[in-house]
Protein backbone atom coordinates (compact mmCIF):
# COMPACT_ATOMS: atom_id res chain seq x y z
CA UNK A 1 0.00 0.00 0.00
CA UNK A 2 2.99 1.84 0.12
CA UNK A 3 1.49 3.95 -2.74
CA UNK A 4 -1.08 5.07 -1.33
CA UNK A 5 0.91 7.72 0.62
CA UNK A 6 1.14 10.29 -2.49
CA UNK A 7 -2.53 10.74 -2.74
CA UNK A 8 -3.61 13.95 -2.91
CA UNK A 9 -7.01 13.93 -1.70
CA UNK A 10 -8.58 11.83 1.44
CA UNK A 11 -12.27 11.18 1.05
CA UNK A 12 -14.05 9.57 4.06
CA UNK A 13 -17.19 7.41 4.36
CA UNK A 14 -19.37 8.94 7.47
CA UNK A 15 -21.17 6.04 9.33
CA UNK A 16 -18.69 2.90 10.52
CA UNK A 17 -15.52 5.12 9.32
CA UNK A 18 -15.21 8.66 10.80
CA UNK A 19 -18.09 8.19 13.29
CA UNK A 20 -19.71 5.45 15.32
CA UNK A 21 -23.44 6.16 14.45
CA UNK A 22 -25.10 3.25 15.28
CA UNK A 23 -26.94 4.12 18.38
CA UNK A 24 -28.42 6.84 17.24
CA UNK A 25 -29.58 5.05 14.14
CA UNK A 26 -31.03 2.03 16.52
CA UNK A 27 -32.77 4.36 18.58
CA UNK A 28 -34.21 6.40 15.69
CA UNK A 29 -35.60 3.54 13.63
CA UNK A 30 -37.02 2.09 16.60
CA UNK A 31 -39.14 5.26 17.88
CA UNK A 32 -40.24 5.37 13.68
CA UNK A 33 -41.22 1.53 14.24
CA UNK A 34 -43.10 1.98 17.97
CA UNK A 35 -44.64 5.10 16.62
CA UNK A 36 -46.51 2.99 14.05
CA UNK A 37 -47.03 -0.07 16.18
CA UNK A 38 -44.46 -1.83 14.37
CA UNK A 39 -42.06 -4.66 15.71
CA UNK A 40 -38.85 -2.93 16.88
CA UNK A 41 -35.14 -4.22 15.23
CA UNK A 42 -32.36 -5.35 17.39
CA UNK A 43 -28.63 -3.22 17.23
CA UNK A 44 -27.38 -5.70 15.13
CA UNK A 45 -29.72 -5.98 12.38
CA UNK A 46 -29.88 -1.69 11.94
CA UNK A 47 -26.05 -2.46 11.40
CA UNK A 48 -26.44 -4.66 8.63
CA UNK A 49 -29.01 -2.38 7.05
CA UNK A 50 -27.03 0.99 7.81
CA UNK A 51 -24.69 2.52 4.99
CA UNK A 52 -27.26 2.77 2.00
CA UNK A 53 -29.08 5.53 3.58
CA UNK A 54 -32.01 6.43 6.25
CA UNK A 55 -34.34 5.70 3.44
CA UNK A 56 -33.42 2.40 2.58
CA UNK A 57 -32.77 2.03 6.25
CA UNK A 58 -36.35 1.64 7.40
CA UNK A 59 -37.11 -0.01 4.40
CA UNK A 60 -35.35 -2.88 5.70
CA UNK A 61 -36.22 -2.15 9.01
CA UNK A 62 -40.37 -2.47 8.17
CA UNK A 63 -41.78 -5.95 8.20
CA UNK A 64 -41.69 -7.66 5.12
CA UNK A 65 -44.93 -6.80 3.31
CA UNK A 66 -45.37 -3.30 4.82
CA UNK A 67 -47.88 -1.19 2.79
CA UNK A 68 -46.02 1.38 0.98
CA UNK A 69 -47.88 4.14 2.13
CA UNK A 70 -46.65 3.04 6.02
CA UNK A 71 -43.36 2.83 5.01
CA UNK A 72 -43.13 6.39 4.03
CA UNK A 73 -45.28 7.20 7.35
CA UNK A 74 -41.91 5.28 8.84
CA UNK A 75 -39.48 7.12 7.09
CA UNK A 76 -40.97 10.87 7.92
CA UNK A 77 -40.66 10.11 11.18
CA UNK A 78 -37.21 8.43 11.31
CA UNK A 79 -36.57 11.73 9.33
CA UNK A 80 -37.73 14.32 11.96
CA UNK A 81 -36.76 11.96 15.15
CA UNK A 82 -33.32 11.89 13.30
CA UNK A 83 -32.78 15.58 12.55
CA UNK A 84 -33.11 16.48 16.31
CA UNK A 85 -31.75 13.16 17.93
CA UNK A 86 -28.58 12.59 14.98
CA UNK A 87 -25.84 13.44 17.53
CA UNK A 88 -26.91 11.97 21.03
CA UNK A 89 -24.62 9.03 21.50
CA UNK A 90 -23.00 9.95 18.00
CA UNK A 91 -18.81 10.03 18.77
CA UNK A 92 -15.83 9.77 16.14
CA UNK A 93 -13.39 7.03 16.57
CA UNK A 94 -10.42 7.20 18.71
CA UNK A 95 -8.02 8.91 16.16
CA UNK A 96 -9.59 9.83 13.28
CA UNK A 97 -9.64 14.02 14.08
CA UNK A 98 -6.09 13.82 15.10
CA UNK A 99 -5.50 11.62 11.52
CA UNK A 100 -7.55 14.47 9.65
CA UNK A 101 -4.93 17.20 11.39
CA UNK A 102 -2.39 15.36 10.45
CA UNK A 103 -3.69 14.74 6.70
CA UNK A 104 -4.06 18.96 6.58
CA UNK A 105 -0.79 19.36 8.56
CA UNK A 106 0.53 17.29 5.13
CA UNK A 107 -1.21 19.42 2.84
CA UNK A 108 -3.69 16.82 1.86
CA UNK A 109 -7.30 17.78 1.07
CA UNK A 110 -9.63 15.97 2.96
CA UNK A 111 -13.43 15.67 2.23
CA UNK A 112 -16.62 12.74 3.73
CA UNK A 113 -19.02 11.47 1.50
CA UNK A 114 -21.81 9.68 2.88
CA UNK A 115 -25.20 8.46 2.24
CA UNK A 116 -26.39 9.80 5.37
CA UNK A 117 -29.04 12.87 5.39
CA UNK A 118 -26.99 16.38 4.21
CA UNK A 119 -28.17 18.41 6.96
CA UNK A 120 -26.47 15.13 9.34
CA UNK A 121 -23.16 15.40 7.95
CA UNK A 122 -23.40 18.84 7.98
CA UNK A 123 -24.30 19.06 11.66
CA UNK A 124 -22.02 16.25 12.49
CA UNK A 125 -18.70 17.73 10.18
CA UNK A 126 -18.92 20.95 11.85
CA UNK A 127 -19.48 19.47 15.40
CA UNK A 128 -16.70 17.05 15.34
CA UNK A 129 -14.45 18.22 12.70
CA UNK A 130 -14.20 21.75 12.48
CA UNK A 131 -11.92 23.22 9.93
CA UNK A 132 -10.61 19.79 8.82
CA UNK A 133 -12.60 18.68 6.05
CA UNK A 134 -12.49 20.95 2.51
CA UNK A 135 -16.17 19.26 2.05
CA UNK A 136 -19.06 17.10 3.26
CA UNK A 137 -20.96 15.43 0.89
CA UNK A 138 -24.67 13.88 1.74
CA UNK A 139 -27.70 12.38 0.80
CA UNK A 140 -29.79 15.08 -1.29
CA UNK A 141 -31.96 15.90 -4.03
CA UNK A 142 -30.68 15.54 -7.32
CA UNK A 143 -27.44 13.55 -6.62
CA UNK A 144 -27.39 9.49 -6.87
CA UNK A 145 -26.57 7.69 -3.55
CA UNK A 146 -23.87 5.71 -3.39
CA UNK A 147 -22.99 3.10 -4.81
CA UNK A 148 -23.34 5.46 -7.79
CA UNK A 149 -20.45 7.40 -8.06
CA UNK A 150 -22.02 10.98 -8.89
CA UNK A 151 -21.00 11.95 -5.02
CA UNK A 152 -17.22 11.28 -5.23
CA UNK A 153 -17.28 12.80 -8.64
CA UNK A 154 -18.65 16.34 -6.96
CA UNK A 155 -15.75 16.36 -4.27
CA UNK A 156 -13.50 15.57 -7.27
CA UNK A 157 -14.93 18.41 -9.42
CA UNK A 158 -15.31 20.89 -6.82
CA UNK A 159 -12.26 20.23 -4.95
CA UNK A 160 -9.98 19.90 -9.03
CA UNK A 161 -8.93 16.65 -7.79
CA UNK A 162 -8.07 14.03 -10.33
CA UNK A 163 -9.66 10.68 -9.47
CA UNK A 164 -6.28 8.82 -9.55
CA UNK A 165 -5.08 11.48 -7.39
CA UNK A 166 -7.54 10.35 -4.58
CA UNK A 167 -8.35 7.62 -2.56
CA UNK A 168 -11.97 6.54 -0.85
CA UNK A 169 -11.55 5.18 2.81
CA UNK A 170 -14.93 3.44 3.76
CA UNK A 171 -15.82 0.12 6.08
CA UNK A 172 -18.58 -1.76 3.93
CA UNK A 173 -19.74 -2.96 0.87
CA UNK A 174 -21.29 0.42 -0.70
CA UNK A 175 -17.53 2.10 -0.11
CA UNK A 176 -16.02 -0.75 -2.10
CA UNK A 177 -18.48 -0.48 -4.82
CA UNK A 178 -18.72 3.28 -4.60
CA UNK A 179 -14.78 3.32 -4.87
CA UNK A 180 -14.67 1.33 -8.13
CA UNK A 181 -17.37 2.84 -9.91
CA UNK A 182 -15.20 5.97 -9.32
CA UNK A 183 -12.51 4.30 -10.90
CA UNK A 184 -10.64 5.23 -7.77
CA UNK A 185 -8.55 3.65 -4.53
CA UNK A 186 -9.78 2.17 -2.15
CA UNK A 187 -8.97 1.04 1.86
CA UNK A 188 -11.01 -0.61 4.09
CA UNK A 189 -11.23 -0.13 7.62
CA UNK A 190 -12.12 -2.97 9.99
CA UNK A 191 -13.67 -0.84 12.94
CA UNK A 192 -16.48 0.17 11.73
CA UNK A 193 -19.83 -2.01 10.59
CA UNK A 194 -18.86 -4.76 8.46
CA UNK A 195 -16.49 -8.10 9.03
CA UNK A 196 -13.16 -8.62 7.63
CA UNK A 197 -14.25 -11.67 6.19
CA UNK A 198 -17.33 -10.42 4.56
CA UNK A 199 -15.15 -7.15 3.36
CA UNK A 200 -12.84 -9.73 1.78
CA UNK A 201 -15.75 -11.69 0.04
CA UNK A 202 -17.08 -8.39 -1.36
CA UNK A 203 -13.44 -7.82 -3.01
CA UNK A 204 -11.27 -5.66 -0.44
CA UNK A 205 -7.75 -5.32 -1.19
CA UNK A 206 -6.48 -3.06 1.09
CA UNK A 207 -7.60 -3.18 4.36
CA UNK A 208 -6.47 -1.42 7.63
CA UNK A 209 -7.24 -3.08 11.23
CA UNK A 210 -6.98 0.35 12.97
CA UNK A 211 -6.18 4.70 12.65
CA UNK A 212 -2.62 4.16 13.13
CA UNK A 213 -2.44 1.57 10.27
CA UNK A 214 -4.55 4.01 8.38
CA UNK A 215 -1.92 7.07 8.96
CA UNK A 216 0.99 4.94 8.57
CA UNK A 217 -0.15 4.17 5.00
CA UNK A 218 -1.45 7.56 3.96
CA UNK A 219 1.69 9.35 5.33
CA UNK A 220 4.47 6.87 5.17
Amino acid sequence: MSELKDKELIIFDMDGTTLYTLDDLWDTANYALAKNGLPLRKKEEIRQFAGYGLKRLIEQAVPDGTPAGLCEQCFQDLTEHYKVHCNDKTRPYDGIPELMRALRQAGKKTAVVSNKADYAVQILDEKYFPGLLDMGEGEREGIARKPHADMVNAVLEQLHTAREDAVYIGDSEVDLETAKNAGMDCIAVLWGYRSEAFLKQQGAVHIVKDVDELKKVLLG
